[in-house]
């Protein structure tokens, strides 16, 4: 399994794309109703990416089997998954529910959906994916706050069309957006420039080590949210461990997600931490 980092990947691509969750054949609209200790779990494919790349089937069952329910892809063109690239939307699909999951979201690199939208819209069309998040757009610790609101301005522009063919836009926060720039949280000020209606967000827990909670974000930002990515920090040992480990309070956090508008959970993290970390999340 690769060592590399997404910040490192993003750091080294131009294209910089992102994360995955998984599903039963359960319809999305019935989720809500299940009790909360049976609350479909997800996780994103980028930590098993090199499995998945070697056999992406047998990977999938893997973890199905460790009681995730959805799956959230990586874009296989945008990451450069040559051996999955010429794989048809369709037969991808197929695969993730003959694994006992859905493929419901899928991360792609902002410059792959400026240059190629209508081509990775029938992709998530086809394999039958309603959301598709941008990954990071690639600033680095020198972008402007200027560079930033460009960005934003790109991204509303893409929500707007991914709208109109059915597709919800969303997009996942790094180390970066909790950073300030002039004085303001990048986080407060993208959230400014997004359009609540064509971007939803999609948060990244883990940067509770830098001191920020997801369910302060969810409360400050009601129906702003698409989905998270679960991770937990503990302070002691200064990693990450599964969740229910760390200092992330999860009773809380659900219910914060709730006014968040959150609608998918995807564990992102070490692949070790996936079983247990799917046992604690539905127990609660």
């Amino acid at each position: 399994m690769s060592k590399l980092t997404r910040r490192e990947f993003f750091g080294r691509s131009a294209l910089g794309i992102g994360s995955v969750l998984l599903a039963k054949s359960l319809p999305l609209e019935a989720f809500a109703a299940r009790p909360a200790e049976k609350r479909p779990l997800g996780f994103q494919v980028w930590t098993v990416n090199s499995d998945l790349q070697k056999d992406f089937a047998g990977t999938l069952k893997k973890v199905a089997a460790m009681d995730y329910q959805y799956v959230e892809m990586c874009s296989p063109p945008g990451y450069g998954w040559v051996s999955l690239s010429k794989m048809k939307p369709a037969e991808m699909k197929k695969i993730v529910e003959d694994s006992g999951l859905k493929l419901v979201s899928t991360h792609y690199g902002f410059d792959e959906l400026k240059k190629n939208l209508d081509e990775r819209m029938q992709f998530a069309s086809e394999s039958g994916q309603k959301q598709m998040i941008v990954s990071t757009f690639g600033l680095n610790e020198k972008a402007t706050l200027s560079d930033w609101m460009k960005a934003c301005d790109d991204l509303n522009k893409i929500g707007e069309k991914t709208k109109k063919n059915g597709i919800q836009t969303g997009y996942h926060n790094h180390d970066g957006e909790v950073g300030t720039v002039d004085g303001k949280l990048i986080y407060d000020e993208l959230m400014k420039e997004l359009d609540p209606a064509n971007v939803k967000m999609q948060f990244q827990v883990a940067v509770i080590r830098l001191g920020f909670k997801a369910a302060d974000f969810f409360k400050k930002y009601p129906g702003r949210f698409l989905s998270a990515h679960i991770a937990d920090w503990s302070p002691t040992d200064k990693k990450t461990v599964p969740a229910g480990k760390g200092i992330v309070d999860w009773k809380e956090f659900f219910e914060a997600a709730k006014t968040g508008g959150v609608q998918n959970f995807f564990v992102e993290m070490d692949p070790v931490t996936f079983k247990d970390s799917a046992a604690y999340l539905h127990s609660i």
